[in-house]
């Protein structure tokens, strides 16, 4: 029974860290496409920004039209804040099979005893 248990607990021990390695590799892919996505997305607003204000600049004051075209920005940056938020709160580190494993374990070895 020692060594059933010993294997056992090996076993457990392997597979909560193949669960983790896997969760923490998602978590690494994630944080690559945020952080690309940010870069990206900062040259690109940057360009359209100042087109936008020396655009709008033709309508209203210089420093208003860049005073709307921030706002604006403001608000897409909220969205877009908000949107990663919930992305990473749909990440599960717990490594669910093990536990379930763990729980299969217990009663296993409860009915052995007895």
């Amino acid at each position: 029974m020692s060594d059933d248990l010993s294997t056992l607990v090996r076993k457990e021990l392997e597979l909560a860290r193949v669960e983790v390695k896997e969760d923490v590799s998602r978590l690494g892919a994630v944080a690559k496409f945020f952080s690309i996505a940010g870069v990206a997305a900062f040259f690109a607003v940057m360009m359209l920004l100042f087109a936008a204000a020396w655009g709008l600049s033709e309508v209203v004051p210089e420093g208003v039209a860049f005073l709307i075209v921030g706002v604006v920005l403001g608000l897409v940056a909220a969205v877009l804040g908000l949107r990663g938020r919930t992305e990473a709160q749909q990440l599960d580190p717990k490594p669910e099979q093990t536990i379930e494993t763990l729980k299969e374990d217990v009663q296993w070895l409860s009915e052995r005893r007895s």
